[in-house]
């Protein structure tokens, strides 16, 4: 399911829906209450506006394939050498505290060490499989997302680090259900449409493709991250001010509207 993505949009319809959604359980609700829409721009950016030149499904599909390879082989080689004379039971509390150091920091890192070394072997590969494995389905499931709106390196890495706890327990979450059995698949799913509704409450509503300059370099921050973050469930669709980009346009309309 996961290489669906590289044969068709999914995004786009998934967005499409939401935006229904949205606007029909707002309908009556006056304009300047209700959000802009992610669908109708989104879908006019493709591959070929984003890319010097496009890349063939085949090339896409070979290095989602590499991709994954790759992860595969350092994960058995980091395992493998877990089992070294010595010093096999410091490597996998070694590679626990460089992956979460720099994301959690020094301190709590090193508590994970010191807790590692006394743990059997069986539960650090848990431990650590959930973590990767939870944290690459959801840049996978937002994969879609960036093929559209092209981040730098640099903008894409600032853009995950600044929403990194909400997409952690998005990505648990959602990892701990598709590891039931026969469940699992559906709930691909409704992951999928799940990301689609995350991405309309983690960035701003993206402007088309011929006012798109400085767009992504806005998304890096969360402009909303602390107001959504304190909503309740039954807020959880409140319109929250967008703060970055949308409050510059290139034209003077808006500013009309504000006023």
């Amino acid at each position: 399911m996961t290489f669906m993505k590289y044969v068709t949009p999914t995004l786009d319809n998934l967005l499409a829906w939401v935006d229904y959604t949205y606007y029909k359980k707002h309908e009556g609700e006056t304009p300047t209450a209700i959000r802009e829409g992610y669908y109708h721009n989104l879908q006019q950016y493709t591959a070929e506006n984003n890319k010097p030149s496009s890349i063939s499904t085949k090339t896409a599909i070979a290095k989602f394939i590499f991709r994954f390879g790759r992860r595969a082989g350092i994960s058995l080689f980091i395992f493998a050498c877990s089992y070294v004379p010595f010093v096999g039971r410091l490597v996998l509390p070694g590679a626990s505290f460089y992956t979460f150091q720099k994301v959690i920091g020094f301190a709590p890192a090193a508590i994970i060490f010191g807790t590692g070394i006394f743990l059997p072997r069986r539960y650090l590969v848990i431990f650590l499989q959930s973590y990767f494995s939870s944290r690459s389905l959801t840049r996978e499931l937002l994969e879609p997302y960036f093929v559209r709106i092209r981040f730098t390196k640099d903008q894409k890495r600032n853009w995950f680090f600044d929403r990194e706890g909400l997409l952690f327990g998005f990505g648990v979450g959602f990892y701990l259900l598709l590891r039931i059995p026969l469940l699992g698949v559906l709930m691909y799913g409704i992951a999928e449409a799940s990301t689609a509704y995350l991405v309309t409450k983690i960035t701003d509503p993206p402007p088309t493709p011929a006012q798109s300059d400085g767009f992504a370099a806005s998304q890096q921050q969360w402009a909303n991250k602390h107001e959504f973050l304190k909503l309740n469930l039954r807020e959880i669709d409140k319109q929250l001010r967008h703060k970055r980009f949308a409050e510059t346009p290139p034209n003077t309309s808006t500013k009309n509207n504000k006023n």
